[in-house]
């Protein structure tokens, strides 16, 4: 019998499934504060984790997707705002004026009007993207400015950890192509194919996915460090088939030729990626190794002092002790906790 993970992982009483975008968030209907659908969101995240492992793997994993997936609706204005006409609430016809990133930072209360000023300052005298003034003056840093400035465009932000992209989508897109812009294909949901990106893509690049996808291209904003972390993990060597991939994203123009069909992912590469670790749980990692080294040097410590030879301070024995116990931990630890 399958698990209902609504209800047994989420708390979520029986009901139609699977349940609307704001009762998966545990919001209030028609929510809008783009922070508390994000904060709910984080901490949904962090909880269903604790079930990514053993028999519910994969559950886990397309849970943790739809929530993903969710989030990116109601953080993205105008596809939120379709979402709600169609759950039956009405807006009114009163618009507010767009409000720029370093607006919404001095609201949020991330940095002063000075810094405001002097990042506006620095990006007409450099030429520069707001973002970017604010990031190379270290006002605030590259994650923060990207989800500020995807609150002035209307636009969803993702932390690309804590996601798995689809396969399928992945593999329909060259790793040159990625590269070149910055992009990465994330899934198709509700009609749209979600690439994040560090700039909004360009009308060539958006017409050539959507004549390959055959659905609209709805942008997602990711820092770049981001991105090309998530480009190098998903386009490592050996890991597409790009040169299909290539053929179907960019055809020879005029020659008619058909896309060439996409070999489904094998097995073996559906398993080097079922696991995405977010940053708090490789630093838990990293810090469980460091202790496990360190505990080993206790041990020698004791060993050496009160039982082979006690009150000698340092000698061969010390030295032998140091090799086999630490050095074999160490190489341990480096299996387990820090080798990615």
């Amino acid at each position: 019998m399958a698990i209902d993970v609504y209800k047994e992982w989420l708390g979520i009483p029986e009901a139609p499934r699977p349940p609307d975008h704001y009762e998966l968030l545990r919001l209030v209907k028609f929510e809008d504060g783009v922070e508390k659908i994000r904060g709910n969101y984080k901490k949904l995240n962090t909880h269903v984790r604790r079930y990514a492992t053993g028999q519910y793997l994969e559950e886990s994993q397309a849970l943790l997707n739809e929530l993903a997936k969710v989030m990116l609706c109601l953080t993205d204005l105008e596809r939120k705002r379709e979402y709600d006409i169609e759950l039956g609430r009405v807006f009114d016809e009163v618009e507010t004026g767009p409000r720029t990133m370093d607006v919404i930072l001095l609201e949020q209360g991330h940095i002063s009007s000075a810094q405001a000023q002097e990042a506006r300052d620095h990006a007409d005298r450099a030429g520069l993207e707001l973002r970017d003034a604010f990031v190379q003056l270290k006002i605030v840093d590259p994650d923060l400015a990207a989800q500020a400035l995807a609150q002035e465009l209307g636009l969803s932000y993702v932390e690309l950890g804590d996601l798995l992209p689809e396969d399928e989508v992945l593999d329909r897109v060259p790793r040159k192509t990625v590269k070149q812009h910055s992009i990465l294909p994330l899934f198709i949901d509700q009609g749209m194919l979600l690439v994040a990106c560090v700039h909004l893509i360009d009308h060539e690049l958006e017409e050539e996915l959507r004549l390959q996808f055959g659905v609209p291209v709805r942008n997602v904003l990711a820092s770049p460090m981001a991105i090309n972390q998530a480009i190098a993990k998903y386009y490592a060597p050996g890991v597409r088939n790009n040169s299909s991939a290539e053929v179907a994203v960019t055809p020879e123009k005029g020659k008619g030729k058909p896309a060439a069909k996409k070999e489904p992912p094998n097995q073996e590469k559906r398993e080097r990626r079922t696991s995405v670790k977010s940053p708090d749980e490789i630093r838990e990692q990293r810090f469980k190794g460091i202790i496990a080294i360190n505990f080993s040097f206790l041990v020698v410590y004791f060993l050496d002092w009160l039982v082979i030879t006690p009150n000698v301070f340092f000698d061969k024995w010390t030295f032998l002790l140091i090799l086999v116990i630490p050095g074999s931990v160490g190489l341990i630890s480096w299996q387990l906790f820090f080798k990615k």
